[in-house]
């Protein structure tokens, strides 16, 4: 093992202080980026609902519990790299490497893959309530003059001849809405069908999405400091009217105790069916509740690394578990099971309409402003996500795992190639996320898949780092007890998503993941073998007091191997095994 001492240690980090990222926040301007995690539960509270049933509210609050649990483990391999950003797949990463050399980019792919479809999905819904302001769709109901007169008119009457009096009423109101029905909402430029599995549309929505983006990308490339004080202030607007919507309907008696109970999935039973479906919500909550691990993804952006990784983890945590739980608790006690799998709810459009009547009886003031309050929520998320996912790409280009071009940052520290690798990544899913609810769910699912193989890879990280690097200084170190419950955590991740991905959008849904997750070993064995020859950058491992080429010893065995094939027979026996119910 080559040792590397501390004097070389701290020149590398300030070779890179005047070329790479900047030493710019403590562990507040991390806990602030990680604020947009709460919002993500608004994205998908809807389809958590239809798909969880009553048992929404439990899925949300164990998720969130699990989460935090999980994060002990990431502020201890976060610890250990002081000189590295992009998060805990980045840490975890660098422990697989001396088993794997294709195990390492994996975790890092899919911890950006699953990261980054926030901006096309968060932008989607955030330009449904930007079209839903500027141009609204006309509400029409059975007793509206308009339906009324339509129906007497002479020239309808083969539209409607054989119809019951309600479903003549219903075919007056879709036509009289798609009559008024705003120009804006109207146009689209091109409608195509992809493969069968998604109709695409790209119209208003997209255009509007993409320009949502464009600011989040504006914003972020004067560094992260900036971006964190941009942050702070959108927070701010952002958790307060959250903490607000969580408590009030608690004291104004809107949260009604019938809507939590029987405790049961959708399918009626804990069948298997019902065990599937259960699942499948908290595999598809993780994808929200697990996301403020992203608070350690600027650990090289830390004035103080040692102390603020624990800080803005374990902070951000907190904050995640109070509005994650009280959010959903209120959302469901008032809405109920019907209120909460209502279309407006589902595709996300409607829900600053429910919080308005939770906590202003429906005041249109309050309204608006809970409307502007959401679409403030999804441009934090979006911010929060191109952040941290850009970040995991850079250092994945400059560990040698990732193209060489990401490698980059402008004047202002901020990895610029990154961040546009991203958008235009993301520009492609938003043709997707912005067409129908299903192509939304799809594009979730799989990114999900990806979530929990990274979440796998890095709790088994830990144990891992400590038997190959048990020297190695640690800010933070973790409870014995508590590195093997989340070790044994990854497994259960494991099972939630082979036996729940199939639950959203596509029987297939797996197999999506798991293939695009593979996408990624060409990618990487061009740049290790083609474009460096087979030799990782001097740099990647001094963190571990390694140099060169020297990965160090593999002390662990052949744990870690025994571990990947346990966790391959957990994922296959939970997709076969659990099935919906018929």
């Amino acid at each position: 093992m080559t040792l590397v001492s501390n004097a070389e240690r701290s020149g590398h980090a300030s070779v890179e202080d005047a070329t790479g990222l900047h030493r710019a926040i403590d562990w507040k301007g991390a806990f602030w980026i990680a604020s947009g995690v709460p919002a993500l539960v608004l994205i998908s509270i809807g389809g958590m609902g239809a798909t969880a049933g009553k048992l929404a509210f439990l899925v949300w609050a164990l998720s969130v519990l699990m989460g935090f649990v999980q994060a002990y483990s990431y502020a201890e391999i976060a610890g250990l790299f002081a000189n590295k950003s992009g998060g805990a797949a980045v840490y975890g990463a660098a422990a697989w490497l001396r088993y794997s050399k294709l195990t390492a980019p994996l975790s890092v792919w899919c911890n950006w893959y699953a990261w980054s479809p926030v901006l096309s999905l968060g932008c989607a819904v955030a330009a449904g309530y930007i079209l839903n302001a500027v141009a609204p769709l006309p509400v029409f109901t059975p007793e509206s003059p308009e339906v009324i007169a339509w129906l007497k008119m002479a020239a309808h009457a083969a539209a409607i001849d054989g119809k019951s009096a309600e479903e003549a009423a219903k075919v007056a109101i879709a036509a009289l809405t798609e009559a008024g029905t705003p120009a804006l909402r109207a146009f689209k430029l091109v409608s195509f069908s992809f493969f069968g599995l998604a109709n695409i549309e790209i119209g208003a929505t997209f255009f509007i999405g993409a320009v949502l983006m464009l600011v989040a990308f504006a914003i972020q490339h004067r560094g992260i400091l900036g971006t964190a004080r941009v942050q702070m202030w959108i927070g701010l607007l952002v958790v307060v009217p959250m903490l607000i919507v969580g408590v009030v309907p608690f004291l104004n008696g809107s949260v009604h105790a019938a809507n939590f109970s029987p405790l049961l999935p959708p399918a009626g039973s804990w069948s298997n069916g019902g065990w599937t479906q259960f699942f499948g919500a908290l595999f598809i909550a993780g994808w929200s509740t697990y996301a403020f691990e992203t608070a350690v993804c600027y650990t090289r952006e830390f004035k103080n690394p040692g102390s603020d990784t624990k800080k803005s983890i374990i902070s951000a945590g907190l904050l995640c578990v109070v509005l994650y739980a009280l959010v959903a608790a209120t959302f469901q006690g008032y809405l109920g099971l019907d209120g909460m799998t209502a279309p407006d709810i589902v595709d996300g459009t409607g829900v600053a309409a429910a919080m308005g009547n939770m906590v202003g009886s429906g005041s249109p003031i309050i309204t608006h402003l809970l409307e502007m309050m959401m679409i403030l929520a999804l441009i934090l998320a979006i911010m929060m996500a191109m952040a941290g996912s850009s970040r995991t790409l850079y250092q994945g280009g400059v560990d040698g795992w990732l193209p060489k071009f990401l490698a980059h940052t402008n004047a202002h520290g901020a990895p610029t190639r990154a961040m546009w690798t991203d958008l235009v990544f993301n520009l492609g899913l938003l043709t997707f996320a912005a067409s129908d609810a299903t192509a939304y769910y799809l594009i979730l699912s799989i990114s999900n898949v990806g979530y929990m193989l990274f979440i796998f890879l890095n709790l088994q990280a830990t144990w891992i780092h400590r038997i190959d690097s048990p020297d190695i200084p640690r800010p933070y170190r973790a409870p014995n007890w508590l590195v093997a419950f989340n070790a044994l955590l990854g497994f259960f991740n494991l099972l939630l998503m082979g036996a729940g991905a199939k639950v959203w959008g596509n029987p297939n849904a797996l197999w999506y993941g798991l293939a695009f997750a593979l996408v990624i070993i060409p990618v990487f064995l061009y740049r290790h073998y083609v474009q460096d020859k087979g030799r990782f950058p001097d740099h990647m491992l001094v963190d571990l007091d390694l140099k060169g080429q020297d990965l160090g010893a593999r002390r662990a065995g052949l744990l870690p191997y025994l571990t990947l094939a346990a966790g391959a027979a957990v994922v296959l026996f939970g997709h076969f095994y659990f099935q919906l119910p018929g």
